[in-house]
């Protein structure tokens, strides 16, 4: 069994904060980050039978969308979602080899290849379903935030951010250190009304999502040409919908 670093004595803990209200499910954040750890240290993630009926794939970020309201008034809602770093994480204590861990600098949580038996035991336990299994290395593998990127002192410091970040088209994807109160993060997080996904579970992801804003002629059933908008009163609404992707995600 690995140990994990108590949450409450960590310096840093690096996330991704992902707006909900601004993300458009355009895949840029899923392509360049099959890009980017194809040909990186992660890499590379295999793609087996693309073009059969039953193609598989490695990806560290997908994007999952769905409709709310009911019709006529609907909205289309696109939620990406990767590895949430969890403070808490499920996965590292029960691997047999050690080979998933948390790192107690930045708290990204990462497998180390050499070690994976690919036993999947991570992968049943993240209630998240953001482990992926690897049929080619017969390995585990998850979004490692970049960590060669982040680290890199040959880029730009403006460019020491994970691919999806900097993809991004309408700046849907922050990072940063959550354990900051002055950081960029921590500030969206406690102005927008930031949240962790089903925080019921007790893993206290560290990756966490600012809500959408909904237009009023979904909230209330208005007509659509209404320009009013309101926040949801709560994230338990979309609960039920969240689990059920989650849940989707993890039997894939």
């Amino acid at each position: 069994m690995n140990a994990i670093q108590p949450a409450d004595t960590l310096a840093r803990q690096l996330a991704l904060v992902i707006d909900l209200n601004v993300c458009v499910g355009c895949h840029a954040c899923v392509t360049s980050c099959k890009e980017w750890n194809t040909s990186g240290a992660a890499g590379p993630l295999t793609d087996l039978n693309t073009r059969g009926a039953q193609p598989t794939g490695t990806f560290f970020n997908r994007v999952q969308t769905y409709e709310a309201g009911a019709f006529p008034v609907t909205e289309t809602i696109h939620f990406p979602k990767s590895c949430l770093h969890c403070e808490e994480p499920p996965c590292v204590p029960v691997c047999p080899t050690g080979a998933s861990y948390k790192r107690a600098e930045d708290g990204i949580v990462l497998v180390d290849y050499d070690k994976c038996i690919g036993c999947k035991y991570c992968a049943w336990a993240c209630p998240y379903g953001a482990r992926e299994f690897d049929e080619e290395r017969k390995v585990m593998t998850k979004c490692t935030l970049c960590v060669d990127r982040v680290y890199d002192e040959h880029l730009p410091p403006q460019d020491r951010k994970p691919a999806c970040v900097k993809a991004c088209p309408t700046g849907a994807r922050l990072f940063g250190d959550v354990k900051d109160p002055d950081s960029e993060v921590s500030q969206a997080i406690r102005e927008r009304g930031g949240y962790q996904l089903m925080p019921e579970w007790g893993t206290q992801p560290a990756n966490q999502y600012l809500p959408r804003v909904r237009t009023a002629a979904v909230a209330g059933g208005r007509g659509a040409g209404s320009a009013a908008t309101e926040r949801p009163a709560t994230v338990d609404a979309l609960k039920p919908t969240l689990a059920a992707l989650c849940a989707g995600t993890q039997e894939a």
